[in-house]
């Protein structure tokens, strides 16, 4: 896919296909992809599980909230909709430090980016029961839980709208069950000198 219509189409999914598993080669280029991304210092603080046992991932699924701009019944994937794989995304409590989070954005950003390429959708999550999740996945004290990244082939589109300025920002259903998420304008967000 060329990268302009990659980054434009490569949108946060929140109902997948549950029955259709993300394959191997996959699953390789998003772990790969982690590894090309910059950080600061290059101190590489951050640690990954990827987890696609479907018992895990059902165990962590349960503990996550999704869509908080949309009322409970929409914003919740449904039985059958749910991801297929969560990657959670851990910070080395030794080496991390005033940029780590800027680190795991640009991780993920490279994840979800290689997900997309092979047509598979993403969703960040950082309102999931950290606490649950240590225990789910045997996490140690020397880690940080900076969220989980869900994984799946999606059943709906996300569309950007582009947004007049004052316009609610906040994501919608529109009437075809598509996500559509109100973006900024570029002469409302950028200033050239």
């Amino acid at each position: 896919m060329e990268l302009m219509e990659l980054l434009k189409t490569r949108r946060t999914y929140r109902r997948f296909d549950q029955t259709k598993k993300i394959p191997d080669e996959a699953v390789d280029d998003i772990v790969r992809a982690q590894q090309y991304a910059s950080c600061g210092n290059n101190r590489q603080p951050l640690h990954y599980i990827v987890v696609r046992d479907e018992v895990l991932v059902e165990e962590i699924f349960k503990i996550t909230k999704w869509a908080a701009s949309l009322p409970a019944k929409q914003g919740q994937p449904k039985d059958g909709e749910h991801p297929t794989m969560f990657i959670a995304v851990l910070e080395d409590n030794a080496l991390k430090n005033a940029v780590t989070g800027v680190d795991a954005g640009l991780a993920i950003s490279n994840m979800t980016l290689a997900a997309w390429n092979h047509g598979v959708g993403s969703c960040i999550i950082a309102n999931v029961n950290k606490d649950e999740l240590r225990k789910i996945l045997d996490i140690g004290d020397e880690y940080t839980v900076n969220c989980v990244v869900a994984f799946g082939y999606p059943t709906h589109k996300s569309i950007i709208k582009e947004a007049d300025s004052g316009e609610k920002l906040s994501y919608y259903i529109n009437e075809d069950g598509d996500y559509v998420v109100p973006r900024k304008k570029i002469e409302d967000t950028v200033v050239f000198r």
